[in-house]
């Protein structure tokens, strides 16, 4: 299992259309065979921040995940709404177990 968390900061006059964006391609992510969990996460104290937290299966699924055709299509259309360049962090399961998933 590998848990990767993106850290989004938008652009004021672009929320709306980054959580559409957003969402769209989540929810594509989510039937992906090598996606456990796809998560969209909004900061309360600064509601133009964003945390994406991403749980794949195995090592090869997050390679797998940047060449389907919802991914490119967020990443080009979000883009130009990032108030700068996300950043991730990457990180392995504790709890639960990876079948519990």
């Amino acid at each position: 299992m590998l848990i990767v968390t993106v850290y989004v900061h938008v652009k004021e006059n672009c929320i709306d259309d980054f959580i559409a964006a957003t969402n769209e391609n989540a929810a594509a992510s989510r039937e992906e065979p090598g996606v456990a969990r796809f998560d969209v996460i909004r900061n309360l104290e600064s509601p133009n921040q964003f945390l994406l937290i991403e749980a794949y299966r195995d090592d090869s699924a997050p390679a797998a995940h940047k060449e389907t055709a919802h991914y490119k299509k967020w990443r080009e259309t979000v883009e130009s709404m990032m108030a700068e360049p996300r950043s991730n962090k990457k990180y392995s399961e504790v709890s639960p177990a990876p079948s519990d998933w």
